[in-house]
């Protein structure tokens, strides 16, 4: 199991340099640190930098760029707690006055993008700036379905993708983020998520958001969508939970105010018909386990989506609202043993991504559709934090 911080204090000492910029970057091929540092030559010419890395630099054709070893971990994505400890160690040792982490497959993001996110915290304009990606229709559809409009809703905050792979940090907030990740460690969670836009806003630190453009995502190690929904989904409900007395208060989300890039197309279309056998499946075999979770409304809504065509299909907003929302009253509830709720949840997610690639095949914007998802799930709010502070008492 990995833990923190294997250098002696007395070696830190002795290696610790002044820096402008800390550099975090995750385990990745030689390739692609190469490229990566090929970007920080280039872009960060003149500026002290230190690069903090488990991987391996011998060799490297920017023998000017200092590397800092760290412990090897053995998260591939996202980013895990110990990650964070070791970047923000090697950040306070050397005096660092930013951070920037770089996810697996960073090489893929330009060095305008990498200078777009560093400059917004260098010039004092926030503490936390993360990128807008732009990706295909059908790629990261757990951040569409469930990550951005829990987030968005609960913690008014308009980040398109609050688990970012790629980062700058204000030392302040790295401050923030090491002491989170701190306490994961000392539980022996070491390749436990931290949600940054969450601590962000509850410690009422700036975010900015970065358009950094298209961006090759990594692919986990477990590769099962199951995998992926229980890991990350359970992860942000248990982050919710810590932070209720956080969201249950009014919340005003501020206007957007920027544009982004247009997402990619699809490269082909995608067959949603197995995905709504799946959901009937479950609608069949489930009923005793979504009955103890869902409200009654919510149960009648998925009786009357069980019998649509496929080529109709399409999960109501307000309806998913809901039972994103109810899961997470019984995830807090431990109404049924937690990994069976995850797996209780995935053929409705299935449910919702078909529906979402059904309305983006009948010529609907991919984004417009996904702010619809996220404006219902605002406007259910008081649904939620009702059910928080009444578990036994349904909305109608």
């Amino acid at each position: 199991m990995a833990t923190a911080n294997t250098v002696s204090n007395d070696q830190a000492t002795a290696t610790a340099v002044r820096a402008d910029l800390l550099i975090f970057i995750a385990p990745m091929a030689p390739d692609q640190l190469e490229s990566i540092l090929e970007n920080l030559a280039t872009e960060f010419r003149g500026e002290e930098l230190l690069v903090a890395t488990a991987n391996d630099a011998t060799g490297t054709a920017h023998p000017e760029i200092r590397i800092h070893p760290v412990q090897a971990t053995n998260a591939v994505w996202p980013i895990a707690a110990v990650d964070f400890v070791n970047a923000v160690h090697a950040a306070k040792e050397n005096e660092a006055k930013a951070v920037l982490l770089l996810g697996p497959g960073a090489d893929s993001l330009s060095s305008a993008a990498l200078r777009g996110m560093v400059n917004s915290v260098a010039e004092a304009k926030s503490d936390l700036a993360v990128p807008h990606y732009s990706l295909p229709v059908n790629a990261g559809l757990v951040n569409s379905a469930i990550i951005y409009p829990v987030t968005r809703a609960l913690f008014a905050s308009r980040v398109r993708y609050p688990l970012s792979i790629d980062m700058a940090l204000s030392l302040r907030m790295a401050e923030r983020l090491g002491s989170t990740a701190q306490k994961f460690v000392n539980q022996n969670q070491p390749d436990a998520i931290v949600w940054p836009v969450s601590e962000a806003m509850v410690a009422g630190l700036s975010i900015d958001e970065v358009d950094v453009g298209t961006r090759e995502l990594p692919q986990p190690a477990e590769p099962n969508i199951n995998a992926i929904l229980s890991l990350v989904t359970g992860s942000l409900f248990a982050d919710i939970e810590a932070k209720a007395a956080f969201w249950q208060r009014p919340r005003r989300l501020l206007p957007e105010n920027r544009s982004f890039s247009a997402m990619p197309a699809p490269d082909r279309a995608v067959d949603i018909a197995p995905m709504v056998e799946a959901f009937r499946l479950a609608f069949t075999n489930l009923q005793e386990i979504w009955g103890l979770v869902l409200a009654p409304n919510s149960l009648l809504g998925l009786k009357r989506l069980s019998v649509v065509d496929p080529a109709a299909f399409r999960m109501p907003e307000t309806l998913w609202a809901r039972v994103v929302f109810d899961f997470l009253v019984a995830y807090r509830l431990r109404t049924i043993n937690r990994g069976h709720l995850m797996g209780a949840l995935i053929p409705l997610y299935l449910a919702w991504v078909a529906g979402h690639l059904n309305v983006v095949g009948s010529g609907t914007d991919a984004e417009v559709h996904v702010e619809a998802v996220a404006a219902a799930f605002e406007s259910e709010k008081q649904y939620i934090v009702s059910r928080w502070r009444w578990p036994d008492r349904f909305n109608s």
